[in-house]
């Protein structure tokens, strides 16, 4: 605990994260649980000074929309850009089915295969992930890619480009070097790849998220409010309990105008006592 604040502060790294995102040491803040009882219990600790509420805001989906706007893959662009829930969607494009028939098994086999995909995900994890037959498991995989064609594509001439310049690269020109993405060891190389293909979405999740940060900052200031931590997609702001909705306002806009994608960003905002019960 600060000795002249009496609270506890965390260190943020720069540089640390391969992909760009800040890291949280001494403690890290960034890896408080939200899944398990102990872990919501934890979180009921973070609590606002007095006088003050919690903000928890955070981008829906982030990578998912950068990789519709890296893809350019048709499906994946009009169901952001008319809101409609991405993992439903692509269930109903995977089943073959209608959006209205999609159940929430089908949902959470499309989440998985969503967010999978953007890590390599393999017909053997899936087979773990979800319970299932690998020949099940590996149509899934084949089914996505069939309606997303365009993906496949964006990551075939990724890992092209990563294989003759030997980096890749965000939105915003942040390189990442791949030293190992022609390497003649299997492993090294199937792991280089996967790296090659993320890097660039999820770098382009902490460029934006960065931009939001120094864009935001200054104007929190004039309402009394700062930001206290940041958890990759997630920002934490402490606001005097009178200006907490305009405050929400505030964090909203200027989230979701951080950087024009070719779908719209989004972001959602809870107001608490504490970090979880804003979140």
């Amino acid at each position: 605990m600060n000795e002249t604040t009496g609270r506890l502060h965390t260190t943020f790294k720069q540089n640390v994260v391969a992909t760009g995102r800040l890291s949280s040491v001494n403690p890290n803040l960034q890896n408080i649980p939200i899944r398990t009882p102990l872990g919501r219990e934890i979180r009921k600790a973070f609590t606002a000074r007095e006088g003050a509420k919690l903000l928890v805001a955070d981008y829906s989906q982030i990578e998912l929309r950068i990789l519709a706007h890296r893809s350019g893959e048709e499906t994946l662009l009009e169901a952001f850009r008319e809101g409609q829930d991405i993992h439903s969607r692509t269930a109903a494009e995977i089943y073959d089915a209608n959006l209205d028939e999609v159940d929430s098994t089908m949902r959470r086999t499309a989440k998985i295969i969503n967010f999978g995909v953007l890590y390599g995900m393999s017909a053997h994890r899936l087979t773990r992930e979800l319970s299932i037959p690998y020949e099940d498991a590996k149509f899934f995989i084949e089914a996505y890619f069939a309606n997303y064609p365009k993906v496949q594509a964006y990551i075939d001439e990724t890992l092209e480009f990563a294989r003759k310049n030997g980096y890749v690269e965000t939105l915003l020109g942040r390189r990442r070097y791949i030293p190992d993405i022609n390497s003649k060891n299997r492993n090294a190389r199937e792991y280089a790849e996967r790296t090659a293909y993320n890097m660039p979405i999820q770098g382009t999740s902490a460029d934006i998220m960065k931009l939001a940060m120094i864009q935001l900052a200054p104007k929190l200031t004039e309402l009394g409010a700062c930001i206290t931590l940041q958890v990759h997609d997630e920002l934490i702001i402490e606001a005097p309990e009178g200006v907490t909705g305009e405050t929400g306002t505030l964090i909203q806009e200027t989230m979701e105008a951080a950087y024009e994608l070719d779908v719209p960003l989004v972001a959602e905002v809870g107001v608490g006592e504490n970090w979880l019960e804003a979140k």
